[in-house]
């Protein structure tokens, strides 16, 4: 029998196993089971987002998945209930690191883009929001570069805040991956472009026109550059078409980490 070609799900497997040891150690602790390791779970719960499923179709999916089971050395499935409880465990911390190494996957060229996006969280159950807002939507928040429209960061809220307010601590995060900041009218803050400058990079967002003189300025915007911010609506309709409009968990704390999950998801597909 001819030998198979690696399938585009075995290399995306691959690469994520590849940023989970980069990002953590084996095992979390000393005290650890060391029946499952930390990049199995990584790898897995990538995986669920990948196919935008739950944990008991992924692990019946797996089933039938003997290469993918033996490029992450998984003797024996896990159970539901440890997938979720590793989860639990996995910090947003944890998350990010492995965000921001999926973006060396990729080559940038600093034109990165601002946006924000809604994500539903209806589907999720009321029972388990009783102390939070009522909003049954979570307000994301991506810088997007331009050349290879990979997520560099992202910021979740379930709070009513005005784009201009979030846009600083994105700014201040990334300084020296970003050289030039396309971005609507929604981010027009004297104090964004500001710190914007403060920190080397060069704000290119557009006024509100409130007068002809900020019109005139709208008008000498360079509109190719400019224009590259589509790209983040590009991204954000590629990833809710593929993982969904949605999230599924029950609290707000676990709904960020599933987001940052999808974007980390989404940077290694894209890088493959």
């Amino acid at each position: 029998m001819a030998v198979l070609p690696n399938s585009r799900l075995l290399r995306f497997i691959e690469q994520a196993m590849h940023l989970a040891r980069r990002a953590v150690a084996r095992y979390s602790s000393k005290f650890s089971k060391r029946r499952y390791t930390l990049h199995q779970h990584i790898v897995l719960l990538c995986l669920k987002v990948r196919n935008n499923t739950t944990y008991r179709t992924l692990l019946d999916e797996l089933i039938e998945m003997p290469r993918i089971r033996r490029a992450i050395n998984l003797d024996e499935l896990p159970s539901p209930s440890t997938l979720c409880k590793a989860f639990n465990r996995l910090d947003m911390a944890v998350w990010r690191v492995l965000l921001n190494l999926s973006v060396t996957l990729f080559p940038t060229n600093g034109v990165v883009g601002i946006d924000a996006s809604g994500v539903d969280r209806s589907h999720a159950s009321k029972h388990h929001q009783a102390n939070e807002a009522d909003d049954s939507a979570a307000e994301v928040t991506l810088l997007v570069d331009t050349r290879s429209n990979a997520i560099l960061d992202v910021h979740v809220t379930t709070a009513r805040k005005h784009d201009s307010q979030i846009a600083p601590s994105l700014i201040k995060r990334n300084t020296g991956e970003v050289a030039i900041l396309p971005g609507d009218k929604g981010y027009d803050d004297q104090k964004v472009r500001a710190l914007a400058r403060e920190t080397g990079v060069r704000p290119l967002i557009k006024h509100c026109e409130f007068s002809s003189l900020l019109k005139a300025w709208n008008a000498r915007l360079d509109a190719d550059l400019y224009g590259q911010r589509s790209k983040n609506e590009t991204v954000n309709s590629r990833i809710k078409r593929k993982y969904g409009a949605f999230v599924r968990s029950r609290h707000w704390w676990k709904q960020f980490r599933e987001l940052v999950v999808g974007y980390l998801t989404h940077n290694i597909d894209k890088a493959l």
